[in-house]
């Protein structure tokens, strides 16, 4: 089980490096299709299904999408130190409504936020390092990170399709 485990942290140690050291013309097209299959998961979930929850202790579907938003702005603020619009402390999720039209507009515009943060940086600054509270850290590996946080709340979003009887996107690898 030790072998196993090890196994499986230097797998990920090893993709997230591998993504950390990408160009930025490849992380803005990375960036590019995760928008675009976000957007995918957004356009499919009918519009009484945006407040819709799979247990009662969860977010709503809405909520897990401006969760998603709300850390883009985190990450790529960290990341490029481009000012977020969200200003300081402002959460997409306590103050957008929580229907189709207002949660897709908040979550495409935090890709927009994003790959504009990407784009205003030099291929050097992705290899800097930047303090997260304690952690320090690669700003590439940080974006790595974020990259990683929208895809889980993609992904944790198919279950809430699936249970109103919504057959997901299909996966977006390229």
């Amino acid at each position: 089980m030790k072998k196993i485990s090890f196994l499986l942290f230097m797998l990920t140690f090893a993709c997230t490096t591998v993504f950390a050291q990408l160009t930025k013309d490849q992380l803005v097209a990375e960036w590019t299709r995760a928008k675009a299959y976000t957007k995918a998961y957004l356009d499919a979930m009918p519009a009484d299904g945006y407040t819709f929850k799979a247990t009662p202790e969860v977010r709503s579907f809405a909520g897990q999408m401006l969760h998603l938003a709300d850390d883009n702005y985190f990450f790529l603020n960290k990341v490029s130190d481009k000012p977020s619009p969200l200003g300081k402390g402002v959460s997409l999720e306590k103050t957008v409504e929580q229907n189709k039209e207002a949660t897709t507009k908040a979550v495409l515009d935090s890709y927009d936020y994003a790959i504009g943060a990407i784009q205003g940086m030099t291929d050097s600054q992705f290899s800097q390092e930047v303090a997260l509270g304690k952690l320090k850290t690669t700003r590439g590996l940080l974006l790595a990170k974020g990259f990683e946080h929208q895809t889980h709340h993609r992904g944790q979003s198919t279950i809430y399709l699936r249970l109103k009887g919504v057959t997901p996107p299909p996966e977006m690898l390229f």
